[in-house]
């Protein structure tokens, strides 16, 4: 039994149909904007860095979507390697980053000063399929952290450094 969970699989006919609505929902003014930014590697870095902490939890580093935010949406986040968003214009992906998509987990990260930031994101989504290991394995390290991962990482670094722990103290807890 399925119901409304979003952990189905959505249908090859609803797939079609969400294709379909958000092609026509795009505006052709939109489908035509071409990128501002000059690409260079410091874009391109910059960009990496933006999206490892904002839209990774999603999406993933590489873009497969496969995350467990990402697992849990319905629909799911398309994997951004393949065609159905590599085959979109540079000015398509732009308004999807600005303006989200309705029904979906795709929220507007447009504002009054995003658009730069939108268009170098576009430079990343493209670079996805040639990601490097080495590329995600950076992009790890720029993920946000909980406070116990921050903190897990402190000890390590400071056990490396030969750095001694202060003991912490130990308090017996008594169940009544």
């Amino acid at each position: 039994m399925h119901g409304f969970s979003a952990r189905a699989k959505p249908s090859r006919t609803e797939t079609m149909l969400a294709t379909y609505a958000r092609n026509t929902a795009m505006p052709s003014s939109a489908k035509q904007m071409k990128n501002p930014v000059r690409l260079s590697p410091d874009v391109l870095h910059e960009a990496m860095a933006h999206f490892a902490d904002h839209c990774a939890v999603c999406h993933g580093n590489n873009g497969s979507g496969n995350t467990m935010f990402g697992n849990g949406m319905y629909p799911k986040p398309p994997d951004l390697r393949f065609s159905r968003t590599q085959d979109l214009t540079d000015g398509e992906i732009f308004y999807i980053i600005e303006n989200g998509i309705r029904m979906s987990g795709m929220p507007a990260f447009g504002g009054a000063d995003t658009a730069d930031q939108s268009w170098k994101l576009v430079y990343f989504i493209r670079h996805l399929p040639r990601l490097t290991p080495a590329e995600e394995a950076q992009m790890e390290s720029l993920n946000p952290k909980s406070p116990d991962e921050f903190r897990e990482e402190q000890e390590e670094r400071n056990f490396l450094n030969g750095e001694a722990e202060s003991p912490q103290p130990q308090t017996a807890t008594h169940h009544h």
